[in-house]
């Protein structure tokens, strides 16, 4: 049996998290067809508040999507995150995080540049030679790179 698997964080902001993370990881947002979502509305299985704008076109409001460019295509998709709209803030810490491995690049270089774009550094740590930065993103949901 293959198993796939599908990652969904809870946040505020569907759509600019998916666009953050998908700047960071060098993936892609899923693209939503808008031609479909009009569908949906005019047969009546969704409203127009069920939607909302990014970037120009219209989405669904409740969530985003991001995977590796070359699996935009993949059915069913093979790696996903999915952004899903919850109504409350984060308040505690994560029982779920990411690890971000770098492939040799430096961490500090990396740091600074996902700080520049809104991350934030929450402490470093190490493990043996094994060393770490533990950080959040624009919405509090830690992940560590190294």
């Amino acid at each position: 049996m293959t198993l796939n698997i599908q990652v969904a964080v809870d946040c505020t902001n569907p759509h600019e998290l998916a666009d953050w993370w998908a700047e960071t990881l060098d993936w892609a947002v899923e693209p939503q067809d808008e031609a479909f979502i009009r569908s949906m509305i005019e047969q009546g299985f969704a409203t127009e508040a069920d939607t909302v704008r990014h970037h120009g076109r219209l989405v669904w409001g409740a969530g985003a999507a991001i995977r590796p460019p070359e699996e935009l295509d993949a059915k069913p998709p093979t790696r996903r995150i999915l952004f899903q709209t919850v109504p409350e803030e984060k308040t505690i810490k994560n029982r779920v995080h990411w690890d971000v491995n770098l492939a040799g690049a430096d961490k500090d270089d990396v740091r600074a540049a996902l700080e520049a774009r809104g991350a934030t550094l929450l402490w470093t740590a190490s493990q043996g030679p094994h060393s770490w930065h533990t950080m959040a993103d624009p919405e509090g949901n830690e992940f560590c790179i190294s």
